[in-house]
């Protein structure tokens, strides 16, 4: 009876220490599915990028460089060709030489044998002048001894005006070829000048747009037409990227910024680099837009949050380091 009790008291105890295992079991197992994961913030690294594009349409006519080439500022990238410039150019030049002949002709006046013979014309009503005054004379003393009557007298007068006003003017036409030009007259053909040197210009500075430099040192990464392809005006060539000028962005949750201050520094690690570890700083926060807001799912007890953009530089130079890379920030 007393073998009975005990065998019963045994299995008693085996079954709660078996009931205790179990519970134990199910409790770590709970905690390991339910456990909240640690939370992770992870940016990507970018890079300052330059977008390469030309003032003029035209067809591709050579690329000097290639995607993953190393390029320095005013290195030339590629060449463009383009009729119509050269069309318009000589458009330009031809109407500038017209110009400059029109001012050089306002300048110099008239031609030396268009003087000459303005002053011929001068002597000549000179000579009519002096003839009429000497009838006008002769006529007038008749007169005055009454041999002669009034409307003699009064149509010598006359011819001798006429004859005054027509020395008058060739004088006139004389000094006007002398002196050349007005004064409007040369400031007008100068301002065609001027002009026409301006549309030369304009021109040349387009035909600059034909050989693309390079506006910043950096890597090429892409290269968009290929060669013979036609390029709109402003279309995009080529990315530039300038691996000096890196940094770190972060999408953040605001109730994750505690320690996120501009100018304090983070630890990162980076994956693609043996989980090297760098140090940056803060340079940049700001609240992305209202789609990147993690909205609650609950109506009470929970509100919505703003992500906000976190950007960091490192501290110096990271080696290796490439566009895209993740970051990961230690806690």
């Amino acid at each position: 009876m007393k073998t009975e009790k005990t065998e019963n008291v045994r299995n008693l105890q085996i079954a709660l220490v078996g009931l205790i295992v179990v519970i134990v079991v199910l409790f770590i197992i709970g905690w390991i599915v339910y456990k909240p994961e640690p939370i992770v913030i992870q940016g990507s690294a970018e890079a300052s990028e330059v977008r390469v594009s030309g003032k003029i349409a035209g067809r591709i006519q050579e690329f000097l460089v290639e995607e993953g080439q190393r390029v320095e500022q005013g290195d030339t990238l590629v060449l463009i060709d383009s009729p119509e410039i050269y069309a318009k150019l000589a458009q330009a030049t031809a109407a500038q030489n017209a110009a400059m002949a029109q001012d050089r002709k306002a300048q110099k006046g008239a031609r030396t044998e268009v003087i000459q013979g303005a002053y011929e014309m001068w002597q000549k009503a000179e000579v009519g002048v002096n003839i009429a005054k000497k009838s006008y004379d002769r006529v007038q003393r008749l007169f005055d001894k009454g041999v002669v009557t009034a409307q003699k007298r009064d149509e010598a007068e006359a011819q001798y005006q006429a004859a005054v006003a027509q020395s008058a003017a060739a004088k006139s036409q004389y000094d006007m070829a002398k002196n050349g030009a007005e004064t409007e007259d040369k400031d007008a053909a100068l301002a065609l000048v001027n002009r026409a040197q301006g549309a030369v210009q304009e021109v040349e500075a387009y035909m600059k747009e034909i050989a693309l430099t390079a506006p910043i040192s950096g890597e090429v990464t892409e290269i968009f037409p290929k060669q013979g392809e036609l390029a709109g005006t402003g279309a995009p060539i080529m990315n530039i990227v300038n691996l000096d000028d890196v940094w770190f962005s972060f999408n953040v949750r605001e109730d994750l910024l505690k320690d996120m201050k501009k100018g304090s520094e983070i630890t990162v690690k980076l994956p693609a680099l043996d989980n090297r570890e760098v140090k940056l700083q803060i340079t940049y926060i700001k609240a992305m837009a209202s789609f990147a807001t993690w909205k609650a799912t609950k109506t009470t007890g929970d509100f919505d949050l703003k992500t906000f953009e976190v950007r960091a530089k490192p501290a110096e130079p990271i080696k290796d380091l490439r566009p895209g890379m993740t970051a990961i920030v230690i806690n």
